[in-house]
């Protein structure tokens, strides 16, 4: 009769793998989907700029090449570029500082100003022990250690009366940044209450603004000035004026950026 039957053994089978001819390129595939779902490593450089602060921090590259250059050049106070102020803590406080703007072909007026409302001699130095500093400002000229420059040299040694900004060129096109210079060699040079900027064509009436600063004394962040706005006509040989009377006068508690 034969051996007995077995039952038959239940066999499934196993579907077929795609790409089982490279089972490799699967698990390849699998990492590489996981993998590109990592952060990346970016550099600082490409943070900031996704931040976008890569301006602020080119602004401040610049400024920092400003200090370092004006350094070199002996333009702060501390680095040897003259002036009456001394440094610390212990330094003399004035009421204030006033710089007269003014230029090389400027003497007469100088001359003028000084037989008028500005102090000479024994008088301008007892100004300053009573806390106002008076300084004509003035620039370099473009060929330095030229006749200008020696003028401007045998002037100031005759009357001592000049802030020489040894690293501004005296010249129409940079008047926007001889205020920054004479403002920060101000501040180097004296430590007082206000700093305050006036042109060599009008009269100053001295006392009447010493009595105004005097009564604003303390007052932190304080900014006096005029605002003008619209089209300003300019003659030869007539003061400049505006069209129409769009200008103010203004006191506020925002210090002005310089």
């Amino acid at each position: 009769h034969g051996l007995p039957r077995l039952p038959r053994l239940g066999v499934r089978r196993r579907p077929a793998m795609a790409g089982r001819a490279d089972p490799g390129g699967v698990l390849s595939g699998l990492l590489q989907k996981s993998t590109s779902n990592l952060p990346k490593e970016i550099s600082v450089d490409d943070k900031l700029r996704d931040l976008g602060c890569t301006g602020i921090g080119r602004k401040i590259a610049e400024a920092e090449m400003d200090i370092a250059k004006a350094k070199s050049e002996g333009y702060l106070w501390g680095n040897g570029t003259g002036g009456t102020g001394t440094e610390g803590s212990s330094r003399k406080k004035f009421l204030a500082v006033i710089g007269v703007y003014t230029g090389f072909g400027s003497r007469l007026k100088r001359n003028t100003f000084r037989g008028s409302w500005m102090p000479r001699g024994d008088a301008l130095k007892t100004l300053e022990e009573k806390g106002v500093v008076i300084r004509f400002v003035i620039g370099r000229s473009p060929n330095r250690g030229d006749s200008l420059d020696r003028n401007i040299n045998e002037e100031n040694r005759k009357t001592n009366d000049f802030l020489i900004l040894e690293s501004h060129e005296e010249a129409a096109e940079e008047l926007p940044k001889k205020v920054k210079f004479f403002f920060s060699a101000a501040i180097e040079a004296w430590d007082a209450e206000f700093y305050v900027k006036i042109d060599d064509n009008i009269n100053l009436d001295l006392a009447g603004l010493i009595e105004m600063l005097n009564v604003r004394r303390g007052s932190h962040g304080l900014y006096m000035g005029c605002m003008k706005s619209g089209a300003v006509v300019s003659e030869e040989y007539v003061l400049s004026y505006l069209l129409s009377s769009s200008s103010f006068c203004i006191q506020t508690t925002q210090m002005a950026s310089i």
